[in-house]
């Protein structure tokens, strides 16, 4: 009997052409893990993300959903993917769900992490997960505007999708946390557009450099013109830390 099953990824996206499957290479979050899926069931499995991480962003906590047939348990359908898995991704959860339940639709909200190295001094084991900026950066300023920018508004200058035709409308809260050799900026929200994060960062990047006002963010958000807003922050500082459900 068909029967639905959640499942909860972490990876290391450094390696791979981001989440989505692709006709052109096998070398995505997706595809690696539907290969695993069909050939265990000895048949064509598709499976359904909470949402399309790019090439280079990383996750701890990717919510997939699948529907097979299969006697094995959770734990033992669990244990199979993992031990055909390349190293650098990993099912860290694995249970039965409802059938209704699909991971991209049900989704409330999502949590996003990107992390900033200002020190001048580049930490190699962490080169992977950081944007090294190198540099210091007016937090006060970087915070006016990242208060601007919470809440409840269009989001089309933030999104690098010209032809979106769906609502660019979100609720997003964003924090700011402060080391003595990065900052760390936590991202909340309903949904997030494509590469949205990475531009709202770019942004207040450009804030912290004196190059834009926190003032300036109001009209950036009415404008709706992404050539308004801040440059495309490297992938590798992303990741997708959490998905919620109701």
């Amino acid at each position: 009997m068909m029967q639905n099953y959640r499942m909860t990824i972490q990876y290391d996206g450094t390696r791979y052409q981001g989440w989505q499957r692709q006709t052109s290479t096998g070398n995505t979050i997706q595809g690696k893990l539907e290969e695993i899926l069909s050939k265990m069931c000895d048949k064509k499995v598709e499976i359904d993300g909470a949402g399309r991480t790019d090439a280079g962003v990383h996750s701890r906590g990717q919510t997939a959903s699948f529907m097979i047939d299969t006697d094995k348990t959770p734990e033992e359908i669990r244990d199979y993917i993992n031990r055909y898995l390349p190293e650098d991704i990993a099912v860290t959860r694995l249970t039965v769900a409802g059938n209704r339940f699909h991971a991209r639709l049900n989704a409330t909200g999502k949590h996003y992490r990107y992390r900033i190295r200002t020190s001048p001094l580049q930490d190699v084991f962490e080169r992977r997960y950081v944007y090294h900026l190198g540099q210091t950066l007016d937090v006060d300023a970087m915070r006016k505007g990242a208060e601007l920018l919470s809440g409840t508004h269009d989001f089309k200058a933030f999104t690098s999708n010209h032809r979106i035709k769906k609502s660019t409308v979100r609720s997003i809260r964003i924090e700011i946390k402060e080391t003595p050799e990065e900052l760390i900026l936590e991202y909340t929200g309903d949904g997030f557009l494509y590469h949205m994060v990475r531009i709202l960062t770019g942004t207040l990047v450009e804030i912290g450099q004196g190059e834009r006002k926190p003032e300036e963010i109001p009209d950036i958000i009415s404008s709706k013109e992404r050539s308004r807003a801040g440059m495309l922050v490297p992938a590798q500082g992303l990741c997708l830390e959490e998905v919620w459900y109701e």
